[in-house]
C-alpha cells in the first residue's frame, strides 16, 4: 500500500488520480498507524514551508515518518515535500524541517518572478531511475518560490533546473527521492515518473 500523507493542505486529489490511472493501492494516511502499514510514502507538498512542519508535528507524524523512511521505506516527496527533507526554509527560519540531511532552503532572488510557475527543462544528472523512460531533456511543470540550491543537493540531485540560478529538480538518495516539480500536474512525463516510483 502507498501512502498519501495528508496534512491537511497537499494537493491529494491530483496525486490520487496519478495513482489510480496506474492501478496503484494507495491510502489517505493521517496517522501513525497509517504510515506504519505503508510500503511507499508520498508527501505531496503544497503551500507554506511552516505550515506544514507545524501540522505534521500536531500530527504526531514528524518522527515516525523519519523512523519509516530511516528504516528503507521508500519516500517521494513533490515539491514542498522535497524542501522538507531539510534543515531549514527561508520562508519559515524558525521552523526545523525534517533534517534528513542538511542545508537550507532558498527564496529565488529578487528580480526573478515568484512563484516560478509552468513548465522547464530538466537537465538529468547521470541516469536516475526516477527518471527511467522520459526524454533526454524532458518538460515538467513547477510551481514554487523556494528552491534547494546546487551546493546543498549536492551529490543527491538526480536532475537540475535553471530558473535565474541552477538548482535540485528531483533528488534520489537509496530509499529517498523527491521532486521539486509537479508530476501529477505534468502529464504522461510526470505519470511515467510516478510510475517508476511505484515500481
Amino acid at each position: 500500500m502507498i501512502a498519501i500523507l495528508d496534512y491537511g493542505a497537499g494537493n491529494l486529489r491530483s496525486v490520487e488520480n496519478t495513482l489510480q490511472s496506474l492501478g496503484a493501492a494507495y491510502e489517505i494516511v493521517r496517522e501513525p498507524a497509517g504510515l506504519g502499514r505503508a510500503a511507499r510514502i508520498i508527501l505531496p507538498g503544497v503551500g507554506h514551508f511552516g505550515q506544514m512542519m507545524r501540522a505534521l508535528d500536531q500530527l504526531e507524524l514528524r518522527t515516525p515518518l523519519l523512523e519509516r523512511i530511516r528504516a528503507g521505506v521508500p519516500f517521494l516527496g513533490i515539491c514542498l515535500g522535497l524542501q522538507a527533507l531539510f534543515e531549514s526554509s527561508t520562508e519559515a527560519p524558525e521552523v526545523a524541517g525534517l533534517g534528513l540531511y542538511p542545508g537550507r532552503v532558498e527564496r529565488f532572488a529578487p528580480g526573478l518572478r515568484a512563484p516560478h510557475m509552468g513548465w522547464n527543462q530538466l537537465e538529468p544528472n547521470g541516469s536516475p531511475a526516477l527518471l527511467r523512460g522520459l526524454p533526454e531533456r524532458p518538460y515538467v511543470y513547477f510551481a514554487h518560490s523556494y528552491y534547494v540550491p546546487e551546493q546543498v543537493a549536492g551529490r543527491r540531485a538526480a536532475a537540475w533546473v535553471t530558473y535565474g540560478v541552477r538548482y535540485a529538480a528531483a533528488l534520489a538518495d537509496g530509499n529517498v527521492f523527491g521532486v521539486q516539480f509537479h508530476p501529477e500536474k505534468s502529464g504522461p512525463l510526470g505519470q511515467q515518473v510516478v510510475k517508476n516510483f511505484v515500481g
